[in-house]
């Protein structure tokens, strides 16, 4: 478990420094980075900048499109039927508006650690503990779950070869790369998300081509037309019931998309791609859910969906190209590999943050000459390689169980960014601070809203059984890290992190006689 640092790496600004009594906006601005009126530990960041727009950009278009599109969709338009596009949409702009106040944050203070370092600022260090390893442990669930989802896409093409030998060599292949240099780990998703996008875009293009022109299989009950939104039971053919239900698979698919924020800490420019990447959240989520399971639902009834294979072969199978399948496997294999090479990276910089904090091993926040942070790279390969253990045990319908519990792992983490974003926005009324150069939207009443909306997602998990387990699951571990809180964090460990404030200054001015 971990230990509290020692204080030459975790020295704090002195506590007992005198705040100055200037009036100078600078001066005020100065001495909010060296006291922040509580005991605090240095964060220091230490990783290479090596993630330039072009990375940052195509992170954020991919971070939207993985196992959750790809196969989770399939279980959330069986729930809501049509109405699962409104689900979205919600969830969408919930959301964004909590990569909007994660912006805000991360364009102010760009670490390494992120929404683990937020939270231990601005709500104290057990809310820092527990935001961090929380995430951490989202990450381990959803990368166990993709490795086992590659090795079975693998199984499709070489049928004879046993699953765990495709688990243990992406394993080793991935962490070696990422091993390298983050520049390597950028190019990796860059290219792994122009395949992803392209399916999207091919796929979004058939299905159109499909309607035009009326190229109908053989095979389906119903012609392919807009009327399928509604001729099948009508667009709510589950009642309000269903929609509510479909919240813990259409969560999951978001999840993961925060990453973003990790990145503040390694990003060339972090006041420059971090907006930029963050504003595109909209036209993800209309693109690639809203669009393309608008265009799928009016190809085929709703209940149709997911039967019989993936959804998304049925729409390269409609056009009748022989080779759906392969194609289609082809690109799910891409977005495993790109979900977990994202997975290795986001846990492995939130634990170093950790570390920095006192809140993980010291051996964490040890970073080799590429600027990698090496140990938290090899605890999440020695974490996926319980995969090779599970595929052997796990049956093929517990996507539901592991999508649940990882639902509510990442809308905790959205709530303590959210609420992070509040308390950040308090301080900066409370002492007059420069105003953030990403401001986040329609403040406060945006943000008290998506708040509310993940707790109803946190109740519509108790709700229903299927997903119930989650909210034991969730419940038992937060009690774990309190207790583990207490019992081995020391020192440093417990003081609130200190973070560099990056904001621009507001411009001095002349004086006049």
């Amino acid at each position: 478990m971990p230990q509290a640092q020692t204080a030459a790496e975790t020295a704090a600004p002195d506590s007992t420094t005198a705040e100055s009594t200037s009036t100078e906006s600078t001066a005020a601005v100065g001495t909010t980075r060296n006291a922040v009126g509580t005991a605090s530990i240095a964060v220091e960041t230490v990783l290479n900048r090596g993630l330039n727009v072009r990375h940052i950009r195509f992170m954020a278009l991919g971070s939207a499109i993985g196992t959750g599109l790809f196969y989770g969709s399939a279980s959330a338009i069986q729930k809501a039927g049509p109405a699962v596009l409104f689900a979205y949409m919600i969830g969408g702009a919930a959301v964004f508006m909590v990569m909007r106040a994660l912006g805000e944050m991360a364009v102010r203070h760009p670490v390494s650690g992120s929404f683990g370092q937020y939270a231990s600022r601005y709500l104290g260090p057990l809310a820092g503990f527990v935001t961090g390893w929380t995430y951490v442990f989202e990450m381990a669930i959803v990368a166990i779950a993709d490795v086992t989802a590659f090795s079975i896409y693998m199984g499709f093409w070489f049928p004879s070869v046993e699953r765990w030998v495709w688990i243990l060599a992406i394993i080793f292949l991935l962490a070696a790369l990422n091993l390298l240099s983050v520049k390597v780990f950028g190019e990796l998703e860059f290219w792994f998300t122009l395949v992803k996008v392209a399916a999207i875009i091919a796929m979004i293009a058939g299905g159109a081509a499909i309607l035009a022109f009326g190229f109908q299989n053989g095979d389906a009950s119903a012609a392919p037309g807009l009327g399928n939104l509604v001729e099948h039971g009508g667009l709510f053919p589950n009642g309000f019931e269903g929609l509510l239900a479909s919240f813990a698979v259409v969560m999951f698919a978001f999840g993961g998309i925060e990453t973003i924020g990790i990145t503040a800490g390694e990003a060339a420019d972090p006041k420059k791609v971090i907006p930029k990447a963050v504003n595109t959240v909209p036209v993800r989520v209309l693109l690639f859910y809203v669009l393309t399971l608008g265009v799928l639902m009016s190809l085929f009834p709703w209940n149709e969906i997911g039967s019989n294979g993936s959804p998304f072969v049925q729409i390269f199978s409609g056009l009748g190209i022989p080779a759906a399948p392969h194609i289609l496997n082809a690109v799910v294999i891409t977005a495993a590999l790109s979900a977990i090479n994202s997975d290795i990276f986001g846990a492995g910089r939130i634990l170093f943050g950790l570390a920095k904090q006192g809140h993980a091993p010291q051996s964490f926040g040890r970073v080799s000459r590429h600027g990698v942070p090496w140990m938290t790279v090899v605890m999440m390969a020695g974490i996926l390689l319980v995969g090779v253990v599970l595929n052997a045990v796990i049956p093929e319908d517990v996507f539901l169980l592991i999508a649940s519990i990882a639902t509510f792992a990442t809308v905790w983490v959205w709530v303590m960014i959210l609420a992070s974003h509040v308390a950040m926005k308090r301080e900066i009324a409370r002492k007059g601070l420069p105003a953030s150069d990403f401001p986040s939207p329609w403040w406060p009443a945006a943000s008290v809203l998506a708040i509310g909306f993940m707790g109803l997602v946190i109740a519509v998990l108790g709700v229903f059984e299927d997903t119930r387990v989650a909210l034991y699951v969730g419940a038992v571990w937060l009690g774990l890290l309190v207790v583990a809180y207490r019992l081995w964090v020391k020192g440093n460990g417990r003081r609130r992190a200190y973070l560099e404030d990056e904001t621009s200054p507001l411009p001095a001015v002349a004086k006049t006689e």
